[in-house]
């Protein structure tokens, strides 16, 4: 019999599995979740038999996850949106949800009619044999209404799409979607009482929802902002965690007592957390919390999927998966089409909201719990809902080649956006192409004017661009990740390409494109920290400027000033450093901070003490590099205390440290070799 803590290591190993395999095929990790918990559930492998121990912890996911929704939930951000949010979002919602019950009464009749006919066809369990009634199609048009803000968020922000015409209308989408869970947390579990007492269930539930809700909100803000003051002066980062899950699970255990749910009083604590000063640092503490319960509540999931079910009726699983899809491709495009956006906008917008979300599986579940969805329901259900957000990446990175074949007015309105750009760029030359006028495009634009040097900038954020080129600046809206953008922009004439998106992989593309069409232009790119420059620099990258590098380049520079390092020589080290690509910066000695995952594979330092038997005392520098792959010796520390240099013959002692540079694997190796040989 396995014991909670038994099932608990299994779900986390497990958990490590699936992230490691959709870290290594570009995948979003609950989808890994998802197929581990198939792989490990009752219907598969059978390691996890009785998952309702681990069940309770997950559901500790589903309240961090509405915390973190929470925490989101901005007045000023939805007032500047409103349209997009309630306007488009709540159709969105209501239309989803509208046409699944008014199928299911559709579908009722005709399985009515023929069950007339043919007392044989009619299934007495329900409609299709599922048990399936009015109140289950709420409930499954409400988890049919929900996409993945993970999935499409992740994607759009590696296309710099965020600030797109498109992009825009996602977000407000997914708003609302994040927004209408919480009244149908409220709506599910009252459809499950008779239809004599449902009336009065839903009337009690809202009436307990508005009351508790109206209470906490009116006098929550100041009360909740006074305690994380009094908790933030303690300076214990260690009470203020302490306070913090307090009061998430305390709200949360205050609504269930309500008679309403968990997640509901979680979305309570995030809005009033979220009116404080302290809403960043809560984001940063709540996450790990978030990412790995969320992360069982999804292998919980994957558990309940038979695929014995899936593979008996895989046509019905298709249809399940397809229809859905079309569907919200359909709706979503029409009504973006219909609150003003051109066709190719509408195309892109239901492209991107088409597939499943994560809060459909949350959503489902909570059917389930409650009776409205059967077991023989849910695993067909399930597997369509995971196969179209798997879909969703596909689709995605397709978008366009498929807008361009459904619209001939989006090849029309992107030519005209060429137009707009070739006529900017037609009369200059020899000049700088930005892509991207936030701060930093911004600076450097300032900077070319100063010296007189022509330049042009694209950006995608059209509000951006309209005050910039109201105010006299040479900036227009286009993607330059974009071929059709670059050329139009003059990118054949530019004297040099300045990438200012701090995102590595939107830099490869312009670069490829760059490399591509007009090798002889050369390119600076902007980066955050040095994570990509070899691969920026593999890519054609004249210069890379990693901002963390740089700032600590400004920073020695203005220590050495303060001690009396004179100025001369301060700008020759700095200057040095810069000529070096940053070989010696790039290099630092590990410590406890720096194992996020993509630190562990970064060239590093370590010391090396020499034993009085080391196998490699009395060998020059020279004859130790061969025996070292891929590690070199940066510096070399007698046992007396003197530094020297590593010249290739100077020889190493017993008790000298030698400081190498490498890949981790490689310094481990490097390490057993010196001094075991």
């Amino acid at each position: 019999m396995a014991t909670t803590l038994d099932l608990t290591l299994l779900y986390l190993f497990a958990a490590v599995i699936g992230v490691v395999l959709c870290r290594l095929l570009r995948l979003p990790p609950m989808l890994g979740y998802l197929v581990v918990g198939v792989v490990i559930g009752p219907n598969a492998l059978a390691l996890a038999q009785d998952s309702s121990g681990v069940e309770h912890l997950a559901e500790f996911g589903v309240v961090f996850l509405m915390f973190v929704i929470g925490l989101e939930f901005n007045l000023p951000k939805l007032r500047s949106m409103r349209s997009l949010v309630f306007g488009l979002g709540s159709s969105q919602v209501l239309l989803t949800m509208a046409a699944t019950v008014a199928g299911y009464f559709a579908l009722a009749g005709v399985v009515g009619w023929i069950g007339s006919i043919d007392s044989h066809s009619a299934h007495p369990d329900g409609l299709l044999g599922w048990g399936l009634n009015w109140q289950s199609s709420i409930a499954l048009g409400g988890a049919l209404a929900m996409s993945s803000t993970a999935i499409v968020v992740k994607m759009m922000a590696e296309r710099l799409e965020l600030d797109s015409e498109h992009g825009k209308r996602v977000m407000g989408i997914l708003l609302f979607q994040d927004l209408a869970v919480v009244p149908l947390l409220v709506l599910i579990p009252t459809l499950s009482a008779s239809p004599a007492d449902l009336t009065r269930a839903l009337l009690l539930a809202t009436l307990k929802a508005a009351v508790l809700l109206g209470l906490l909100l009116m006098g929550g803000q100041k009360l909740m902002h006074w305690w994380l003051t009094l908790v933030a002066r303690r300076k214990s980062e260690e009470l203020f965690m302490l306070n913090l899950l307090l009061v998430t699970l305390g709200l949360a255990w205050l609504t269930e007592h309500f008679g309403l749910s968990l997640a509901l009083g979680a979305f309570v604590a995030g809005m009033l957390v979220a009116e404080t000063e302290y809403k960043h640092q809560v984001e940063t503490d709540i996450r790990p919390f978030h990412d790995v319960l969320l992360g069982l509540f999804f292998i919980t999931i994957g558990m309940k999927l038979d695929w014995h079910h899936v593979v008996d009726h895989w046509a019905l699983v298709a249809l399940l998966t397809t229809l859905p899809v079309l569907f919200k491709f359909a709706l979503v495009a029409s009504l973006a089409r219909w609150f003003g956006a051109q066709s190719g906008v509408a195309l892109r917008t239901g492209l991107y909201l088409a597939q499943a979300g994560e809060f459909g599986f949350v959503l489902l579940s909570l059917a389930s719990e409650h009776g409205l969805v059967s077991p023989q329901a849910q695993s067909p259900l399930l597997a369509s809902m995971v196969l179209s957000m798997l879909a969703t990446p596909v689709i995605i990175m397709h978008s366009n080649r498929i807008v361009t074949r459904l619209s001939s007015t989006d090849w029309m309105m992107q030519s005209l956006a060429m137009t707009r750009i070739a006529s900017k760029a037609i009369n200059t030359e020899q000049h700088v192409l930005i892509c991207g006028y936030g701060r930093s495009g911004q600076n450097l634009a300032r900077l070319l004017e100063l010296e007189k040097i022509p330049y042009i900038a694209l950006d995608l954020d059209p509000d951006r661009v309209q005050q910039a080129a109201a105010a006299g600046q040479n900036v227009v809206f286009g993607d330059a990740t974009r071929l059709q953008s670059l050329m139009a922009a003059g990118l054949s004439r530019a004297n040099a390409v300045v990438i200012t998106w701090p995102s590595v992989p939107a830099a490869l593309k312009i670069l490829a494109l760059v490399h591509e069409q007009a090798p002889h232009v050369p390119t600076v790119v902007r980066t955050l920290d040095d994570t990509g420059l070899d691969a920026l620099q593999a890519a054609g990258a004249a210069a890379v400027v990693p901002e963390a590098i740089e700032g600590s380049l400004m920073l020695g520079s203005q220590a050495l000033a303060l001690v009396g390092v004179p100025m001369r020589r301060v700008l020759r080290l700095v200057r040095e450093q810069r000529s070096a690509r940053y070989g010696l910066l790039r290099d630092y000695f590990h410590g406890a901070d720096d194992d996020s995952v993509d630190e562990l594979e970064l060239k590093r330092l370590q010391s090396v003490t020499l034993a009085a038997d080391a196998a490699c005392a009395g060998l020059s520098i020279g004859e130790l590099h061969p025996m070292m792959e891929s590690v070199a010796v940066v510096s070399l520390r007698r046992a007396g205390g003197a530094v020297v240099a590593p010249d290739p013959a100077v020889r190493v002692q017993a008790g000298d440290t030698l400081v190498l540079s490498g890949r981790p694997q490689a310094l481990a190796r490097a390490e057993h070799t010196l001094l075991n040989g």
